[in-house]
């Protein structure tokens, strides 16, 4: 883990800290990464983003990596710190990608930051909860299912339960991510999570082990709260990327996304799991992500 290339004080007097990649003078990609998944160097993905001419900002969402944590905080609430971040940065327009628990965050951009966001893309994005037509739960592995349930019996619960489970990730290595994250990785997912992307997991949650649970617990409980805006609210251009073989978060998830903002574009692929969508497809998410902000 590098150290931050940049920071900024919100105007509540919080630190966000940054960190900048892909092209140095391309058109700007911030990356919400997902939960619990703090910046982190990923060659792949940065010199994809560089062979596309995408400059790429990802900032640690409060309570990771050092950014000062903001109790209480909604989903809605990553708009104005994405804000504080490019302001910081003097970078005006920009695209959001959210893979995960960053997928809300992007939508959050795309909801309040018309004009100034271009396009929202997510990937595998958790859906609101609880939503109209939606069994929020079915088809999470069982980890998922125990984890939120503890989300929503509130922060006590849900800091006592994650107290627990960061114990298990602090010496995790590359070898046994695969058997730490059990029912969570699918089997097609498992076939990627080797090599260089198991070791990069492996030292994501060594690092969350080490920074404290309270950007999770953040995250876990905005999931669960309101998220301060509604999805019909999001003019701004969107895609949504969601693969049927996710026991993250549910191939229904993309399917109700997908018909509650009829105008976003829909990639519900039948042959993708939750981490094989950003492994196998980087490069047609991230051209994506320039054709839907037409730029």
């Amino acid at each position: 883990m590098r150290d931050p290339d940049h920071s900024t004080t919100t105007a509540d007097g919080r630190i966000i800290n940054i960190w900048l990649s892909g092209a140095n003078d391309g058109n700007t990609l911030v990356f919400h990464r997902g939960t619990p998944d703090p910046p982190a160097p990923w060659p792949e993905f940065e010199q994809t983003a560089m062979d596309l001419g995408l400059s790429v900002v990802s900032y640690a969402r409060p309570g990771y990596s050092g950014s000062t944590r903001h109790t209480g905080r909604d989903v809605a609430a990553a708009a104005a710190d994405t804000v504080a971040v490019l302001d910081s940065l003097e970078i005006g327009e920009f695209i959001a990608l959210g893979h995960s628990g960053g997928g809300p965050h992007a939508l959050a951009c795309g909801a309040l930051l018309p004009g100034r966001c271009l396009a929202v893309v997510t990937v595998a994005s958790v859906a609101p909860h609880p939503a109209d037509g939606l069994d929020w739960l079915d088809g999470m592995a069982e980890e998922n299912v125990v984890e939120f349930g503890h989300a929503v019996d509130g922060e006590d619960s849900y800091r006592s339960f994650l107290q627990n489970e960061i114990a298990l990730y602090a010496d995790v290595s590359a070898d046994d991510v695969v058997a730490a994250l059990g029912g969570l990785v699918s089997e097609f997912d498992k076939k990627v999570l080797t090599g260089e992307m198991a070791e990069r997991s492996a030292q994501n949650l060594r690092r969350v082990a080490r920074d404290g649970l309270e950007g999770w617990l953040d995250d876990g409980l905005a999931f669960v709260a309101p998220w301060g805006f509604e999805l019909d609210e999001i003019t701004t251009p969107t895609s949504i990327w969601q693969g049927r073989h996710d026991k993250m978060v549910p191939f229904s998830h993309g399917q109700w996304l997908a018909a509650m903002m009829p105008q976003a574009t829909a990639h519900l692929l039948e042959d993708e799991g939750h981490l094989t969508l950003l492994a196998n497809r980087l490069r047609d998410i991230l051209a994506d992500a320039i054709e839907t902000a037409g730029v």
